[in-house]
């Protein structure tokens, strides 16, 4: 079980984990786990936190407005950075798509995606 599926469990009227919020948003789970860590990180600066993390991920912010309320709104998110705070090596993970142990090339890879090149 991942630390976001956790969190989901503890909180009222989330799905269970990541794995269902990933169903009802009609994403991959594993984008949805990043997208979670991504909201979280971005709750934390100056701006739209949904904008930012459309921005970060390549992903609607439709959807990403879903997840937020998915997972509890606003105050989950304060939740989830202040995890982000205390163990930053767990964005790392959640950030590295391929699991080869380097969150950078699939960071660029979104980065990618977001001016129009392949990922």
């Amino acid at each position: 079980m991942s630390m976001l599926d956790g969190i989901l469990k503890n909180i009222g009227g989330a799905p269970d984990d990541v794995a269902n919020l990933a169903s009802t948003v009609g994403i991959d789970p594993a984008m949805a786990e990043k997208a979670i860590a991504v909201l979280g990180q971005t709750h934390q600066m100056d701006g739209d936190t949904v904008e930012l993390a459309s921005e970060r991920t390549g992903l609607d912010t439709g959807v990403l407005s879903q997840i937020v309320s998915a997972v509890g709104g606003e105050g989950s998110l304060s939740e989830f950075a202040r995890m982000v705070q205390e163990d930053p090596s767990s964005l790392a993970e959640l950030l590295d798509f391929d699991g080869d142990g380097n969150p950078m090339d699939d960071i660029a890879g979104m980065a990618k995606g977001l001016f129009g090149g392949k990922s």
